[in-house]
């Protein structure tokens, strides 16, 4: 049984139009403590190569509600861009990303790891409570 009194946050992107970690990934992270409180921003991270925040900020005791902020479209505009370098007849000029940003807000208790994957593609994602 852990005897933590904070709830610890971790979360990794994985870009399912391309079947790879998506890196370089600004990531917030803000909590809260009680549905009416008002939020607190505790900083933030980027994704790593393998699309991994390995280095977000720690959770100040009280916290019950976290919320992780994922700004995808930098990230998308920069794969796209990549890909209209490589192949310039292969561009598709109504491309873009329906959601600029993702935000995520879960629940949490004191003592409990929660991991928070993001499976993102442009027009869609997909989240869940990892291991």
């Amino acid at each position: 049984m852990s005897t933590s009194t904070t709830a610890s946050v971790s979360t990794h992107i994985l870009d399912t139009s391309a079947g790879r970690p998506a890196e370089a990934v600004a990531v917030r992270l803000s909590a809260r403590g009680g549905r009416e409180a008002e939020w607190r921003d505790l900083g933030g991270s980027a994704t790593d190569a393998d699309g991994r925040c390995k280095d977000l900020p720690a959770l100040p005791e009280g916290t019950t509600h976290v919320r992780l902020d994922f700004a995808v479209e930098p990230y998308f505009e920069k794969k796209q861009a990549d890909a209209q370098q490589d192949a310039p007849a292969n561009r598709d000029s109504g491309a873009g990303v329906f959601f600029p940003e993702v935000a995520i807000t879960f629940a949490v208790v004191p003592g409990e790891h929660y991991h928070v994957p993001l499976l993102l593609n442009p027009f869609g994602y997909s989240v869940y409570r990892g291991s």
